[in-house]
C-alpha cells in the first residue's frame, strides 16, 4: 500500500505547535513520527542550529521519514517505542537539554487504512494489530491462547466494553471451531454477541480498541515514558501530549497534576510547606479539544484531547 502522507493532516496540529513554543535553535523530540505531519512543521520553525529527534515503532513510518527528510541534517529517527526516550536522549547527548517532547498517542490513520495491519473493523484483513510487526504476537495468536477470564478483563478494562463477558465467551466458543485469523471474522463474532447497539458506534469498536491497546502495551508505554520526558526536558521545556481516549488522557492528566504538586515524591499525609514541595511541572492552560470545523473535516479527531505542561527548574 502506498503511503499518502502528503494528504494527511495530524489532529490539533496548530495547537500542538503552539504548545511546544518552538525556538529556532531548540532541540525537540517527536515520539510518534507517524507520517511526519508534526515533524515537518516543527522543522519548518527550526533554524540551522535546531534539532529534531523522532521515534516510531512502525517500519513504514521510519521508511517514510527517511524518504521525506533524508537530506535534512537537523533530523534523525530511530525505530522503537517512545518508552526509549530517556536512553535516546542520553545516547545523543541531549538529556536535560530538550526544549519540547511531543507524543501523539494511539494508532495512526495510515495504520488504520491499511487492511494488512488488522487495526480496523471496517476493513477485511489478517488480525495482526501490532504497531511493530516484528515484535510480540499478533492479535490472532493472543485470541487463540488467552483464557476467557483474561479476554473478559482486557475488554472490560481497556475497552470499557459493557458486554465483555458475552464477547469473551463467544470468542472462546468460536475459536474451538476454528482459529480467529481475520478482522471480519472477529467482527462477526462480536456483532452476534452484543445484544444492543450504541448510537453511532460500531459494536466491535471497543473490542478492537481493547485488543490493540493490550497487544501493543500502549498504556504501559505511556506510564513509562512520561517520567522520562520530565527528566530529559530542559527548564522551560514543554511536554505536549495528544490522547484519543479516556484511558490515555486519564494517565496524562494525573501525571501532570502529580508532578505539578510534587505529590509523587512525598509520603502521603506528611505535613510539609509549599516551599518543601519539589514540583517539576506546571500545567500550561487547560485541556484543548478540536474545533467543530476540524471534527467535521476529520471525524477521527472527535475524541482528541491535548495537554501541555512546562518543566520547572
Amino acid at each position: 500500500m502506498q503511503d499518502r502522507y502528503d494528504e494527511h493532516r495530524p489532529v490539533l496540529l496548530d495547537e500542538a505547535l503552539e504548545g511546544l513554543n518552538i525556538r529556532p535553535d531548540g532541540v525537540y523530540v517527536d515520539g510518534t513520527f507517524g507520517r511526519g505531519g508534526h515533524a515537518r512543521e516543527i522543522l519548518a520553525r527550526l533554524g540551522g542550529q535546531g534539532r529534531l529527534l523522532a521515534i516510531d515503532k512502525d517500519p513504514g513510518a521510519v521508511r517514510v521519514a527517511r524518504e521525506q527528510l533524508a537530506g535534512d541534517e537537523r533530523f534523525s529517527i530511530v525505530r522503537g517505542s517512545f518508552a526509549m526516550l530517556g536512553q535516546l536522549a542520553r545516547d545523543t547527548g541531549v538529556a536535560g537539554r530538550i526544549d519540547g517532547v511531543l507524543l501523539d498517542l494511539g494508532v495512526s490513520s495510515p495504520q488504520l487504512d491499511d487492511p494488512s495491519r488488522g487495526f480496523s473493523f471496517m476493513k477485511s484483513g489478517p488480525l495482526d494489530m501490532r504497531m511493530d510487526p516484528d515484535t510480540g504476537v499478533p492479535a490472532s495468536a493472543w485470541l487463540q491462547s488467552a483464557s476467557e477470564r483474561e479476554l473478559s478483563e482486557v475488554l472490560h478494562t481497556l475497552g470499557e466494553e459493557r458486554f465483555h463477558k458475552r464477547i469473551a465467551r463467544a470468542i472462546v466458543a468460536a475459536r474451538a471451531e476454528a482459529p480467529i485469523l481475520t478482522t471480519d471474522r472477529l467482527v462477526e463474532i462480536v456483532s452476534a454477541a452484543v445484544p444492543t447497539r450504541e448510537p453511532g458506534k460500531h459494536p466491535a469498536t471497543r473490542t478492537f480498541q481493547a485488543i490493540r491497546i493490550h497487544i501493543n502495551r500502549e498504556l504501559e508505554d505511556i506510564e513509562r515514558t512520561l517520567p522520562q520526558a520530565v527528566e530529559v526536558l530542559a527548564p522551560g521545556g514543554r511536554l505536549v501530549v495528544i490522547s484519543f481516549h479516556s484511558l490515555e488522557d486519564r494517565i496524562v492528566k494525573r501525571f501532570i497534576r502529580g508532578e505539578s504538586r510534587g505529590e509523587d515524591r512525598l509520603p502521603r499525609g506528611l505535613p510539609v510547606t509549599s516551599a518543601q514541595v519539589h514540583n517539576r511541572l506546571r500545567p500550561v492552560g487547560k485541556a484543548v479539544r478540536p474545533s467543530a470545523a476540524e471534527v467535521e473535516a476529520n471525524p477521527r479527531a472527535r475524541s482528541a484531547v491535548l495537554r501541555i505542561a512546562e518543566r520547572l527548574a
